[in-house]
């Protein structure tokens, strides 16, 4: 039942992340004009929190924040600690 929620969790985290990688890009016009845009840190939340996937692939298919340095960081720390770190803690730490 744990994994169960777990992939759901992760599913929602990563659709929210591409969606909101969308939306910011189309946001940049309204940057121009001062406008509101989703901040840094929403991005690097929603990566730590298991949307890494989302957010890398959105990086790519909509070229958005592919020069951030910082962006490539946690979107790579936030894969190893999911993939690496996780499982690890699930089945020999358990």
């Amino acid at each position: 039942m744990l994994i169960q929620l777990l992939f759901v969790m992760l599913a929602a985290m990563n659709i929210a992340a591409y969606f909101f990688m969308w939306k910011d890009k189309v946001r940049k016009v309204r940057a121009v004009r001062h406008g509101w845009r989703i901040s840094e840190n929403t991005f690097f939340l929603l990566s730590l929190l298991g949307g890494f996937i989302g957010v890398y692939c959105g990086m790519k298919r909509f070229r958005h924040k592919t020069k951030h340095f910082s962006f490539k960081f946690v979107v790579i720390l936030s894969a190893f600690i999911w993939l690496i770190l996780m499982p690890y803690w699930y089945f020999f730490l358990e």
